[in-house]
């Protein structure tokens, strides 16, 4: 799944949409993402990946349905912004006590950094 979803992500490079940092969870994901300013739009893009993702997931054995209808989505405004929202990405693996220490976790990266 970890590898499935690095390469869509790296994929979508081709259309400017640019993935940063993220945490893949059992039950969900967060990423960090910059969309173009014309063109790619983000629910579409989402679908997309819930798209592939839930073939990858079929493949491996698991049954329809693989997502919850709908995202939810945060306008990033600042700097601090982006790193307090990281901050608490970065802690959910440690606060499911799924690790020890949250840089730990396997399911974690970034595609490319993405400036703020």
């Amino acid at each position: 799944m970890h590898d499935t979803f690095v390469h869509f992500c790296r994929r979508a490079l081709e259309r400017n949409v640019a993935v940063g940092r993220y945490v893949i969870m059992p039950d969900h994901v967060h990423l960090f993402l910059r969309l173009p300013p014309e063109g790619q739009t983000l629910g579409p893009w989402i679908k997309a990946l819930k798209c592939v993702l839930g073939r990858e997931l079929e493949h491996a054995g698991y049954a329809a349905p693989h997502w919850q209808e709908g995202f939810f989505d945060h306008l990033m405004r600042s700097a601090e912004s982006y790193a307090g929202k990281w901050k608490y990405v970065e802690q959910n693996p440690l606060r499911a006590q799924l690790c020890g220490r949250s840089e730990d976790w396997p399911f974690q990266g970034e595609i490319v950094p993405i400036p703020f």
